[in-house]
């Protein structure tokens, strides 16, 4: 069984404030190392469970978060920013069989999740496909899910956990801390929450069978409510995108692939602006 963890920041144990996120930060080494204590405790329990292979997509910020020295010696990780897929990078060639989304956050505007945000907080407020508010898991579901790979398992703050329940139906999810605002929480010890997801991504990878890939139906209507009008007056001058209200942006596809791509240069274009 092939593996493929996609690794955030922000819903890892202990992490609770923005000065851990951002490079350069006091904080910052400290929630890093945590960040690849989560990791390999998932790449662990993949291998217990038979994990013939196991791919770590390095999934924060730049994307060169991970202590690379640290990590499971029996890993492939995948780090470095402009991935055409971003968080989801390397999944959507359908060589695996289950995914693992750890140290995952809540969608902007989630009460109760640590630094709540959907892929870009300076540009973008909303995210809707076909209707539905989505978050950064479920977004990476669907490129997941277009290649045939079921996520089995999202780690985070309990916000974040209920949230993915709610739009992943069928998933396993791990509780590493209880936000009581955006910035503070109570969490687990670090090697009490490595325990926990050890023992989850074993479970989710000895039944993986169980899990069906994330596949809304097409054609895929993306909406975009970005911060401010500036930032949907750049992200507008991209072809095929319809300005809807002062704010939004619609952009509709066909296929998955186009549609995150989309997503990912509308973000980048709303980013000149900001």
């Amino acid at each position: 069984m092939r593996t493929y963890i996609s690794v955030d920041l922000e819903g890892v144990a202990g992490v609770v404030r923005r000065h851990q996120v951002i490079r350069g930060e006091s904080g910052y080494a400290e929630a890093c190392r945590l960040m690849t204590g989560e990791a390999n405790a998932a790449a662990a329990g993949a291998i217990d469970a038979g994990a013939t292979e196991v791919l770590v997509n390095d999934s924060h910020g730049d994307m060169c978060n991970l202590v690379l020295e640290d990590l499971d010696p029996r890993v492939q990780v995948l780090s470095g920013n402009l991935k055409r897929f971003s968080m989801a990078e390397g999944v959507q060639d359908g060589r695996f069989g289950i995914a693992l989304f750890v140290g995952y956050h809540g969608g902007m505007g989630t009460q109760d999740a640590i630094l709540d945000h959907t892929y870009r907080s300076a540009v973008l407020w909303s995210v809707r496909v076909n209707g539905q508010t989505m978050n950064e898991a479920a977004l990476n579901a669907m490129v997941a899910g277009a290649a045939g790979t079921p996520v089995g398992l999202v780690t985070g703050d309990a916000s974040t956990c209920e949230q993915c329940r709610s739009l992943l139906p069928g998933i396993e999810t791990v509780t590493v801390k209880w936000a009581v605002s955006r910035l503070a929480a109570r969490s687990l010890h670090p090697m009490k929450a490595r325990a926990a997801i050890r023992e989850a991504a074993a479970r989710v990878v000895a039944s993986a069978d169980r899990f069906q890939p994330f596949r809304p139906e097409p054609p895929y209507v993306l909406e975009l409510d970005t911060i401010d009008t500036a930032m949907a007056d750049a992200a507008a001058i991209m072809p095929g995108v319809e300005r809807p209200a002062a704010r939004t942006l619609r952009y509709v596809a066909d296929d998955v692939s186009t549609l995150f791509r989309a997503l990912l240069a509308m973000l980048r274009l709303g980013g000149t602006a900001s």
